[in-house]
């Protein structure tokens, strides 16, 4: 499986065809699912769905284009992810779900957070650190983001605190950025797919979008498909650095070509929550273009998704903005939470940096009325760099050990070149929905369907691999038909 391409295929396409009103989005769903349980459900169960899909009939032509610029698709598809979530995975099909690879986080109580970071949250709750704050957040916090942020960029090329934000994790700070971009634009917004189905619908509620696919080969993507895209007057392009579900990059001179080719009045929104485990290369300065906004969270690189804390990289001007926005709309982020994130992006910049033993500069970078000394600074930072690369490296060789297996199976893998997920395909079946669904009802085994990241085409389905040893081996067994149990890490 050395590529792949997201855009709908014709068993997409029917769907459109066969809806009395293609525009309506609940409608699509439900001939979706009816279509699903007339293939693969059980006999008398969802009746009503599957003889609504066997009393359809094809109405009209549609075209690929037209799908994927139609309002109804962004929701089409948030629909089948609520509903894969909510009535099927954790509804109806729950019994049988024993093993669930399709979370899309690191198993938090094998791989949670450093200790060092839980007692910024003991510290700050000691010393009543949760009152109102500024909100972007906190300065000293802000400062740290800054300062790691810059050391990932080329020499010349640096943040200073009013270029960061804090924000309460990534999918708020999507809903509001495109909230606060597409007040009164008359254009179509772009969503690069694969995507996440809450961002891409966060930005459809806000005015027209087109979706673009972005096939990818060998594990990297092209933006040329943006760039054919784009308009002058375009006011956003949403696009993750690493892809969910395949975990393909795009290459920094992609996003370069990007952002030269987009008006200057063109947001770019960089998701970058996917970028980490893998294969890394060195930022372009066109990261922090003054129309290039990048977002970052906690969820996925420190497996704490429940915290729902992160930040925003943006030209000063715009952090301004979004100042006004957010204070009107949500106040700050959880205060709690700033000793965690300045220790944090303070000892990532270390680490990036190459640093092995602290001194007097590092010490002076934390306000004296922390209280800390120097000794317990080094104890710390050694225990925080040892806990991630020892995390780091047990979840690169469960991915790629994993990947391997499936590939050696005979089933087609698209190796990730960053992530903790990857993408397989099942040939023989028709699509991922009836894929996910006929794999849970004969192995126990619980994949996520490609179709509710917009891999439109294919039995493509993800696997999160960030899970304890035992549930993959059985897993293996179970989806292969070969035994696993030997240790192979």
């Amino acid at each position: 499986m050395p590529g792949l391409d997201p855009g709908p295929d014709e068993r997409w396409l029917e769907v459109y065809r066969r809806a009395a009103d293609p525009g309506d989005p609940r409608q699509l769903r439900d001939l979706f699912l009816g279509r699903v349980e007339a293939e693969v459900g059980t006999p008398g169960h969802r009746e009503e769905a599957v003889a609504r899909w066997r009393a359809s009939a094809p109405r009209r032509d549609i075209t690929v284009e037209e799908v994927l610029s139609s309002r109804a698709t962004s929701t089409l598809v948030k629909e089948l992810f609520n509903h894969y979530f909510r009535d099927d995975l954790y509804g109806d099909l729950r019994p049988s779900a024993d093993i669930i690879l399709s979370g899309g986080a690191v198993d938090e109580e094998s791989w949670g957070l450093p200790r060092v970071l839980k007692d910024c949250l003991s510290y700050a709750l000691l010393r009543d650190w949760y009152g109102y704050s500024d909100s972007c957040g906190r300065t000293s916090a802000r400062e740290a983001v800054a300062g790691y942020e810059t050391a990932r960029l080329p020499p010349g090329v640096s943040y200073g605190p009013r270029n960061v934000a804090l924000t309460m994790g990534a999918t708020s700070a999507i809903s509001g950025l495109a909230d606060l971009v597409l007040r009164g634009a008359t254009a179509p917004a772009i969503c690069a797919i694969p995507n996440y189905p809450p961002l891409v619908e966060s930005v459809a509620r806000r005015g027209e979008i087109r979706l673009v696919p972005l096939p990818s080969t060998d594990g990297f993507a092209s933006a040329q498909p943006l760039i054919d895209a784009l308009r002058a007057d375009t006011p956003l392009v949403l696009l993750q650095s690493a892809a969910n579900p395949t975990g393909a990059l795009l290459p920094e001179s992609e996003i370069t070509r990007l952002v030269e080719a987009a008006s200057p009045s063109t947001i770019i929104l960089l998701d970058e929550c996917h970028e980490w485990l893998g294969e890394t290369y060195p930022y372009s300065s066109a990261r922090a273009a003054r129309n290039v906004v990048r977002v970052s969270s906690l969820s996925k690189n420190w497996s704490a998704p429940g915290l729902k804390v992160g930040w925003l990289l943006a030209d000063d001007a715009f952090i301004d903005e979004y100042y006004e926005y957010a204070s009107t709309t949500s106040g700050s982020p959880p205060s709690v939470f700033y000793t965690l994130i300045e220790v944090l992006a303070r000892m990532e910049r270390w680490s990036h940096c190459g640093v092995e033993e602290l001194g007097p500069a590092e010490l002076a970078e934390f306000e004296p009325h922390y209280g800390i000394g120097i000794d317990a600074l080094q104890r710390a930072f050694h225990s925080y760099r040892a806990e991630r690369r020892a995390r780091e490296r047990s979840l690169l060789r469960q991915r790629d050990a994993f990947t391997a297996s499936l590939a050696h199976s005979g089933i087609p893998v698209l190796p990730p070149r960053a992530s903790i997920n990857l993408a397989a395909r099942f040939d023989g079946f028709a699509d991922s929905y009836t894929c996910f669904r006929t794999l849970l009802r004969e192995t126990g085994v619980s994949v996520f369907p490609g179709a509710l990241t917009f891999c439109l085409a294919g039995p493509v389905v993800r696997f999160t691999t960030a899970q304890p040893w035992d549930q993959l081996t059985t897993a293996l067994s179970r989806l292969t038909g070969r035994e696993y149990q030997e240790a192979v890490l």
